[in-house]
């Protein structure tokens, strides 16, 4: 299919930061300029780290300044029928789409190959909006003080707020949501920065270096947190939790696991069987899990039975399968 210009009419959004939810139990939030993000390492651990909370601000930004090509990677039927998946490149120039173009493939394969996104991989539509920066390049890359002028403010150390977080890769996520926008559909937003350095964040926009081979598993992990409303299931940073039973269909507070009482004893794709593992969802005590590693512990794992699962019913909410699809092959 051929690209196709769109404009977006003129926005004006808050950029206000994902704040996440102190969890249930806990003794204390954050102070009132701090956040909880979530942190990923190049070992594939996990945590939570208080970070300098983005400053709330409205952000203005005028049609002419809300243009670019949205490109095809895979349309597979209409929007209304089918999960669209759309990736926003920050820090590429024009004279680096074709980079931004095999990020985007690279990642979107990467996805694509974990189960259960390769089962239903015919019920996305996947878009590339090339959102083109004025310079190449991250904020922070590869130290904290390099500035550059990009489109969607993206940079190392969450945009120079908090020095103890090199490996946070922040973006304007208001930015990267109007820019994603331009697509014909939108269920999901991937964040791209122009560098080979490894990171990524969480938030309502996922975030990863394009150019980096190991990031694209912060995206696998995040897309378990928007699509299928999982649990973190690592236990840090609190310790005894005292609050109600969890929402997530991946944590409990019952330790006999009863919650996926069905599921108890059965082989998990991502080694081991069900049970209930302590430690979970931010605490070390009180919250089990159901296997003792996935991907929503450790990045390079598999979904667990119970993580797959509300994946899978989180698709055919949204997908039709009884609409006969006709997918097109990523491109190269």
């Amino acid at each position: 299919m051929r690209p196709s210009r769109l404009i977006l009419p003129v926005l004006t959004v808050a950029a206000a930061a994902l704040f996440a939810p102190v969890p249930s139990g806990a003794v204390e939030g954050p102070p009132t300029d701090r956040e909880w993000r979530e942190v990923f390492s190049q070992d594939g651990s996990i945590t939570k780290k208080l970070v300098i909370a983005a400053p709330k601000v409205e952000v203005t930004l005028r049609s002419a300044l809300v243009a670019a090509d949205v490109i095809p990677i895979q349309v597979t039927g209409a929007s209304d029928a089918r999960f669209d998946l759309v990736f926003v490149g920050d820090g590429y120039t024009a004279n680096d789409l074709d980079a931004y173009k095999q990020d985007v493939l690279s990642k979107w394969n990467e996805l694509s190959a974990v189960e259960p996104f390769l089962s239903y991989k015919k019920y996305f539509n996947v878009w590339q909006v090339n959102v083109v920066s004025p310079e190449s390049g991250v904020d922070n890359d590869p130290g904290l003080g390099v500035d550059r002028v990009t489109a969607l403010d993206m940079g190392f150390w969450c945009q120079g707020r908090d020095p103890n977080t090199e490996r946070l890769l922040c973006v304007n996520e208001a930015k990267a949501k109007q820019f994603a926008a331009l697509a014909p559909g939108v269920d999901q937003v991937i964040a791209l920065g122009h560098t080979t350095k490894y990171g990524g964040a969480g938030g309502s926009v996922a975030t990863a270096a394009g150019g980096n081979a190991q990031s694209g598993q912060i995206a696998v992990h995040e897309l378990g947190h928007s699509i299928g409303g999982l649990a973190d299931e690592y236990e840090y940073p609190y310790n005894q939790y005292t609050g109600g039973e969890p929402s997530e269909p991946n944590v409990t507070k019952n330790p006999n696991g009863t919650k996926w009482s069905a599921y108890l004893g059965k082989d998990s794709p991502d080694g081991g069987q069900i049970g209930a593992f302590e430690g979970a969802r931010y605490y070390k005590l009180g919250l089990y899990r159901p296997t003792s590693n996935s991907i929503m512990r450790t990045l390079g794992k598999q979904f667990n039975l119970i993580g797959r699962d509300a994946m899978i019913k989180a698709f055919e909410a949204k997908i039709k399968m009884d609409e006969p699809s006709s997918p097109q092959p990523a491109q190269r």
